[in-house]
């Protein structure tokens, strides 16, 4: 028999503080309107100094397992997608996987920014497929605040903290009908990030800082983005009027409005959380999933599209029969 896996249960955690645009003007040369003509964004979350992508991640993974109705000790592997690990090493899903008091399961982590949910679904549907994991945990989790310059205006704006969490479970019937994922090396210069820790002479200055071309990125993500709508498309024999909802990664109202477009699609079939929670890189489709699943919107068998660009350049889609 052929197995399948299904999402069984979501998650999400979002810090206590809020910073407005307001609060951010008040330090750099911006505006609450320049902001949200140009990004949608009106608010982020900002983590307290004691919380760690770790102990947000232990949050939004709880809500999943109790939404799934299991017990942690079920879980045979944990992937944590994040861009700002706790610590170089162990990995924040064995730091994950302590905090659970699982014994017996496989973590590890993976790094394609803020395609990592994508990237980290794909892997998890494929361990089940093949039979090396039955009850998956797929986690994003970021703490953004701390990678920004918050004195530029270009990037400062954009990031706020979370985390998201689903817990995926074999099945007899299809759930994911389709992961595709894609990486690009070529333009590693438009978005990045430097290590402090090896910094060298030429990047010491901007080490340990977001760095982003942001006309140039969002050419690339709207382009991108389009033609994997096409191509997941093409590869379930679907057409666009069969998707229910759209579960876009949340970076700027102008990109999730084209890939609307290209689904012709209303805006009232899209999950948009972007307003009050800014860019969360990994944590932002699977905290966008969450709210969708458990504010009513998204029901049961109906058909969700989840996608994500991110630096690498990095692409991804998921096709799932929720």
């Amino acid at each position: 028999m052929k197995r399948f896996s299904k999402i069984i249960g979501t998650g999400g955690y979002l810090p206590e503080t809020v910073r407005t645009n307001e609060e951010i003007s008040q330090h750099v040369d911006t505006s609450d309107s320049w902001i949200y003509e140009r990004t949608g964004i009106r608010s982020r979350h900002i983590a307290a100094e004691n919380e760690t992508s770790t102990s947000m991640a232990e949050i939004a993974a709880r809500q999943a397992i109790d939404a799934a109705q299991i017990e942690a000790g079920e879980i045979d592997l944990i992937i944590v997608a994040t861009g700002t690990p706790d610590r170089v090493y162990p990995s924040t899903a064995c730091l994950l996987q302590q905090r659970l008091d699982i014994q017996n399961c496989v973590s590890f982590d993976i790094q394609a920014a803020c395609s990592g949910a994508i990237f980290a679904l794909s892997i998890a549907d494929q361990y089940i497929k093949n039979g090396a994991a039955d009850k998956v945990l797929v986690v994003g989790s970021e703490i953004c605040s701390r990678l920004v310059d918050w004195s530029d205006r270009g990037t400062c704006i954009l990031f706020g903290d979370g985390a998201g969490a689903i817990l995926l479970d074999s099945a007899d019937e299809e759930g994911i009908l389709s992961t595709h994922i894609h990486s690009d090396g070529e333009y590693e210069d438009l978005l990045y990030c430097p290590n402090p820790q090896v910094a060298t002479e030429e990047n010491k200055d901007e080490a340990g800082f977001i760095n982003m071309r942001g006309n140039e990125v969002f050419k690339m993500a709207v382009n991108t983005l389009g033609r994997i709508v096409d191509e997941t498309l093409a590869a379930n024999g679907m057409e666009k009027t069969e998707i229910d909802w759209l579960v876009p990664h949340q970076a700027n109202t102008r990109i999730i409005a084209a890939t609307a477009r290209k689904l012709k699609m209303s805006m009232d079939q899209v999950i948009v959380t972007l307003e009050n929670q800014g860019n969360t890189s990994s944590a932002s489709v699977l905290l966008a999933l969450n709210e969708g699943v458990r504010d009513g919107r998204i029901q049961r068998g109906q058909v969700v599209l989840l996608e994500a660009f991110g630096a690498g350049f990095t692409w991804g889609s998921a096709l799932i029969k929720y």
